[in-house]
């Protein structure tokens, strides 16, 4: 039985009834990508950034003509031909694409900031590029794509080499025997259309954008290299990890993992598939990594005479009863929530490490916090490994949000994949400490099942970190007391209770209200509120705090909620909705809105909201207590 034929069995079982075994070790094996090319980032590469040419295609003509048959030569893409050559020659060939002539785009972006006439655009549109590679001289190369929205068909010199499916974890393909001496030709198709079995699907509160949207790099390693090295601090004290080599001679390797200034040195030998571990004591002087102090050190794993160089913290976290425990000691999650959108009136999802650090640097050092929820879907590699370094932790998500076909197989392996290569990319980052599996999903047995799945995944792939998910609230009202619970079978599966609530602007409720407002909710487990939140316009005042959408109004819905919060025993932090306004097609209203979602305490550009001051004062306080 194929890979793709057991991963099948396995998912259909798993939708058969509510209770969800945990997979096979051998299962989430498969779930391994053919190439992780771990700290990809540091090794040798070629940046393909830079201008692209490109051709609209909302038919989809270049991939099949109509009743899905295939498409015409003439509409080809990514056929490795120069059209202004061909048509020089004349004769009856014609074509209705020339990619070498066509308008060009900056790339990574995404389109809809690129040209006023894309800013709607949602479908197909190819890519292109030319550049000539190194000489591999018996080494490999590879195209590793860190983020493509939605789906990926990639073409070298006219040749289909791979696809993908999902717009924000990396893909990697190998191009050693498809390089050609000299220019290659490479083209990438893009669509960025959603639909009801997509992930997330067509409907969400953000802009969902269309694109190349992060790095593209040709990466050179020798014929055998490391493709995979982890390394983790365990709360017994001890350093375990494990390389993974691929290659020719992968087998019966000797491996050396090594920590400067530490004294740490390992040492093993692969088995017959490439694989070593290691697990050796920690030193007494390791400084941990924690939001005070985020050490970092330079770590190399060797084998095989390839060398991958890393920049890794190490610490522990657990969830204890009610607490969050960093390094052995409860923590107060003071964060705040964060989509992928940089400064400025037309944001592209441009995250250069100036534009993440501009964002980060509001929340470390403006609102004085030690955490950022990543919303709703895995941000880029820069803002995580930004996270490691500024001393921010992480809540990364997947955008399994509000809802998908929950009993579709294909979809919950679409969100499989999307975990394990979200995991994969940033379990050496100690930064990242929560796992979320979802986003404001409705209860019922198809959607638990489907939860529930990927947190056996998850747990399976990296028990090290705690699972999370933004779940939605109920409220009753008895003899005139509002109650709001939290009724949620997949509270079985999670680490940590997050909850998503906007009493005081979606809702009756007055703000005055809020402070009466009771949880009932278990106290067996840390609570965190993922968001709330109220909108505002940045400049539009109203002394009174009386009308919404002025930024009186968020700044006393921020008083009266933090009120609220701060009557649960077991509250262990929160990331408001949200840091800064974003686009949203959702959000019309002419006067506030105009395409934008103004929960953010910043707006676009980035002027200061009043309830931005309302945060920061909470958070300086909090951050001054003595924990429990």
């Amino acid at each position: 039985m194929s890979v793709l034929s057991r991963l099948m069995a396995a998912v259909i079982g798993l939708c058969l009834s509510l209770t969800v075994p945990a997979f096979s070790q051998d299962l989430n094996k498969d779930l391994r990508p053919n190439f992780l090319l771990t700290g990809a980032i540091n090794r040798t590469s070629d940046d393909l950034s830079g201008t692209w040419t490109y051709s609209k295609d909302l038919y989809r003509t270049g991939l099949t003509d109509i009743n899905g048959w295939v498409a015409k030569s003439r509409m080809q893409r990514y056929r490795d031909l120069d059209v202004a050559a061909e048509e020089a020659k004349g004769g009856t060939t014609f074509f209705e694409f020339d990619m070498d002539r066509g308008p060009q785009m900056t790339i990574p972006g995404a389109w809809n900031a690129a040209e006023p006439e894309l800013r709607y655009y949602d479908g197909l549109i190819w890519f292109q590029r030319k550049f000539t590679p190194k000489a591999l001289n018996g080494g490999r190369a590879f195209l590793r794509f860190e983020a493509v929205n939605y789906r990926a068909y990639v073409y070298l010199n006219g040749k289909e080499i791979g696809r993908h499916e999902g717009g924000f974890t990396p893909f990697v393909f190998e191009i050693t025997d498809a390089l050609k001496a000299g220019e290659n030709r490479l083209t990438v198709g893009v669509d960025s259309k959603h639909d009801g079995k997509t992930i997330p699907t067509d409907i969400t509160d953000w802009d969902l954008y269309g694109g190349i949207t992060r790095p593209v790099r040709l990466i050179y390693t020798p014929a055998t290299f490391v493709d995979d090295a982890t390394a983790t601090l365990t709360p017994q004290g001890r350093i375990t990890g494990s390389v993974q080599l691929n290659g020719p001679n992968a087998a019966g390797q000797g491996v050396t993992f090594a920590v400067s200034g530490t004294g740490i040195k390992a040492t093993a030998t692969t088995d017959a598939k490439g694989f070593a571990a290691f697990d050796i004591k920690a030193p007494k002087g390791l400084k941990l990594w924690s939001p005070e102090s985020p050490t970092l050190y330079d770590v190399i794993f060797s084998a095989a005479g390839d060398t991958l160089k890393d920049r890794m913290g190490f610490r522990t976290i657990v969830a204890k009863g009610a607490d969050i425990l960093l390094n052995g000691k409860p923590i107060f999650l003071r964060g705040i929530s964060l989509h992928e959108e940089e400064f400025g009136n037309n944001p592209g999802r441009i995250i250069t490490e100036a534009a993440a650090r501009a964002l980060l640097s509001e929340i470390k050092y403006g609102l004085h916090g030690n955490y950022v929820r990543l919303s709703h879907y895995p941000h880029s590699e820069t803002t995580v490994r930004l996270a490691d370094e500024m001393g921010l932790l992480v809540w990364s998500e997947i955008p399994v949000y509000w809802t998908v076909d929950w009993e579709n197989p294909a979809v919950l392996e679409t969100a499989l994949r999307m975990q394990r290569e979200t995991i994969y990319r940033d379990r050496n980052r100690a930064a990242v400490i929560i796992w979320s599996i979802g986003n404001e999903t409705p209860v019922a047995e198809p959607r638990t099942r489907f939860h529930s799945a990927i947190a056996d995944t998850t747990r399976a792939l990296d028990p090290t970190r705690l699972v999370g998910a933004a779940l939605l609230v109920k409220a009753s009202v008895e003899n005139g007391q509002t109650t709001i619970h939290i009724a949620d079978p997949l509270l079985d599966k999670l680490d940590v209770m997050a909850v998503n609530t906007y009493a005081g602007w979606y809702g009756d409720d007055t703000l005055d209200k809020l402070p009466s407002l009771r949880w009932d909710v278990p106290n067996d487990k840390p609570l965190v509120f993922s968001e709330f939140g109220a909108d505002a316009l940045a400049g539009y005042h109203v002394a009174d705090g009386s009308k919404k959408f002025s930024e009186e109004y968020q700044a006393e819905y921020y008083r009266k909620t933090l009120e609220m919060v701060g009557k649960i025993d077991n509250l262990r932090g929160m990331s408001p909705w949200i840091l800064k306004d974003f686009r949203s097609p959702r959000r019309e209203h002419p006067v506030f809105q105009n395409g934008w979602n103004r929960k953010g305490l910043l707006s676009e550009t980035g002027q200061r909201k009043a309830a931005f001051e309302v945060l920061a004062d909470y958070y300086t306080k909090k951050a001054a207590e003595k924990p429990q």
